[in-house]
């Protein structure tokens, strides 16, 4: 296996430790599975999730997400840096591209 792999299947292991947590923590607290269950992100959706937290901690990245967030900034500048970012996550990892594209999916539902 190459590095990129090994990787790409350790943030899958730690996505999948995370989202049973997250499991088992909502049914002790009494909730339904079939009412949470479907709004949990994939594996692969939150390993994208925490790709994406991994970028926004550059300095640059955070500069250009602050001027598209920004109050005066045209409101599409948002959505365009989050596209861009997300699709470079989905260049750089194509195994990920579904995960990518779903996340990207929500997005555009919850706006």
């Amino acid at each position: 296996m190459q590095e990129a792999e090994v990787e790409l299947e350790q943030l899958r292991q730690e996505a999948r430790d995370e989202l049973s947590t997250v499991i088992e923590i909502k049914c002790r607290q009494g909730e339904d599975p079939w009412e949470f269950l479907p709004d949990l992100p994939s594996v692969d959706e939150q390993v994208v999730a925490t790709i994406r937290a991994d970028r926004l901690s550059d300095a640059r990245v955070s500069r250009d997400r602050a001027r598209a967030h920004h109050p005066a900034a045209p409101r599409e500048a948002a959505a365009a840096f989050e596209y861009a970012l997300l699709r470079s996550i989905a260049l750089e990892h194509p195994e990920l591209s579904t995960g990518v594209w779903a996340l990207l999916a929500r997005m555009d539902g919850a706006a």
